[in-house]
């Protein structure tokens, strides 16, 4: 399988180059990310439970899928493809902001990204990816604030930066 790249950007999102993902994720190098919210008609967010597989993170609670742009990839058409290859629908996405953030693991990898904040909305079931999702749940965004002031040990580093933003935003 061909390692995946992420795009290198400064910090106004000008690319500055490629550089294979695990490389990025062990040096700290601001990167190009996104993130998608989706919520249904009832103001619920889906979440998904990272698949047990992954290198980091695993079996951790995260907003209903994220990923890195591939190089000349718009925001939206990346959020859409992740979205359709972890969750298996589609739906429309809007970007509603971006900013930085840099996320240290206990495995020695850091994310640093430059993330965009997109948001959609879907009302079924989704078809998971399981090699990717282990599983899912809808919850209130007022619900997963107070669980994970509960219980932050079952969410991602990312998603608990990246939800307090989203929360301000939907509020």
């Amino acid at each position: 399988m061909k390692e995946e790249l992420v795009v290198l950007v400064d910090q106004k999102n000008q690319k500055i180059g490629l550089m294979p993902k695990m490389e990025a994720h062990e040096k700290a190098c601001l990167h190009r990310a996104f993130s998608v919210f989706v919520m249904n008609d009832q103001g619920e967010l889906l979440l998904q439970q990272r698949a047990a597989s992954k290198y980091h993170s695993p079996l951790l609670w995260a907003n209903t899928c994220c990923s890195h742009q591939r190089d000349g990839e718009s925001n939206l058409a990346a959020g859409k493809r992740r979205l359709k290859e972890e969750m298996g629908f589609e739906t429309d996405l809007k970007e509603v902001f971006s900013f930085v953030y840099k996320a240290p693991f206990d495995n020695g990898l850091t994310e640093h990204e430059l993330d965009h904040v997109m948001l959609g909305s879907y009302n079924n079931a989704p078809i998971i990816n399981k090699e990717e999702v282990e599983s899912y749940k809808w919850m209130t965004p007022s619900a997963v604030k107070a669980d994970m002031r509960k219980q932050p040990e079952i969410y991602t580093a990312w998603f608990k930066i990246i939800f307090e933003k989203f929360y301000e935003f939907i509020r």
